[in-house]
């Protein structure tokens, strides 16, 4: 196969992060998709409708002349988010689901839930709405093992969560391990997963193996062999609860390379491409488009894009860095050679 068209696809989850940042993150997304779930966890948070439809305007504000992009918009859910904002929410077109981090899970968490029970008020609202709830799935104590935190979350909070909210939509992002894949393959219809591309490409050895690789860390961490294998078999099944999510997250090099880099990893300049590569070595191109176009609209109930996006088999060497802000922006798989490429 030397070329490859697919419905234009949808990004179910990324980091466009503010200000100068855009000018580098709407661009390298727009190129190739046209909806995105885009993320809350700004400093300070999107924590009500206002702040959202402004954020969302300085996206706007950055998109390249010639494309269309529409990003969705997300509010970051705190201890104090209540069932009014959430009906606001709900009746503003522009916002479409509502952000769980766990306080202290991940970058600029620090505002979010500290206690689920606490929060159930809010959740019933969202599930009278029909709002859907995004998970960042993690526990936080630091009693449990970085590497167990989504399986105990899984086992604490989320399966309650679940069977308490039947009607509320759930997306767990960025699953990592199988323990989710197992989880989320047996639940109700309304819980679905997202997938980015360095859990299906890594595992864990690319995180530590010959030195600590500051940017293959992200959060969640990369797993086990093991782990990435059930990621992949899930993503090129054909099952429609796992869809595209890149959870690309950009940071400055020098906030990758210091001495308490900074979670993120930086897909957003080659993701399809990235995942057609996964897609191709499981010999399963048949089901990209699925996974990358369809899955996720059908999910949040949204029509799915009528136009499409090419690929073309020719290797190309991705960039060594990119401008980004002040500084440079180190892309995932930088200086290595992929064997798909968007025409």
């Amino acid at each position: 196969m030397e070329t490859l068209t697919l419905t234009r696809p949808d990004d179910w989850h990324l980091h466009l992060r503010d200000d100068a940042a855009l000018q580098t993150t709407v661009a390298h997304t727009a190129r190739q998709f046209a909806r995105a779930i885009v993320m809350p966890n700004l400093a300070p948070p999107v924590i009500n409708t206002e702040l959202a439809l402004a954020y969302r305007n300085r996206i706007i504000e950055c998109i390249p002349d010639g494309m269309h992009f529409d990003p969705l918009m997300t509010l970051y859910l705190t201890d104090k988010t209540d069932a009014g904002e959430i009906a606001r929410a709900a009746d503003c077109e522009h916002i479409k689901a509502v952000k769980l981090y766990p306080a202290g899970a991940t970058t600029h968490s620090s505002a979010g839930v500290t206690d689920l029970s606490a929060i159930y008020l809010t959740l019933e609202a969202m599930q009278q709405h029909d709002l859907p709830l995004l998970i960042h799935g993690e526990v936080t104590s630091s009693d449990i093992d970085i590497f167990d935190r989504e399986k105990i979350f899984i086992e604490q909070h989320l399966a309650p969560l679940i069977e308490h909210f039947p009607a509320l939509r759930v997306v767990m992002e960025h699953v990592t391990t199988k323990d989710a894949v197992d989880f989320v393959s047996a639940a109700p219809a309304q819980v679905a997963a997202t997938i980015t591309p360095q859990h299906l490409m890594l595992n864990r050895n690319a995180l530590l193996a010959g030195g600590m690789q500051p940017h293959h860390y992200c959060l969640p961490v990369l797993k086990r062999e093991q782990h990435r294998q059930a990621l992949v078999t899930a993503a090129t099944s054909g099952n429609s609860k796992f869809f595209l999510g890149t959870d690309s997250a950009p940071h400055e090099q020098q906030r990758k390379e210091s001495a308490c880099g900074c979670a993120g990893i930086y897909s957003a300049h080659a993701a399809i491409e990235l995942y057609a590569e996964v897609f191709e070595q499981a010999d399963a191109l048949d089901r990209l488009e699925g996974f990358a176009s369809y899955f996720g609209a059908d999910f949040y109930r949204l029509p799915r894009n009528s136009g499409t996006i090419t690929l073309q088999k020719q290797s190309w060497t991705v960039p060594d860095a990119y401008p980004f802000c002040d500084g440079s922006l180190i892309p995932f798989r930088a200086g290595h050679q992929l064997s798909w490429k968007l025409k």
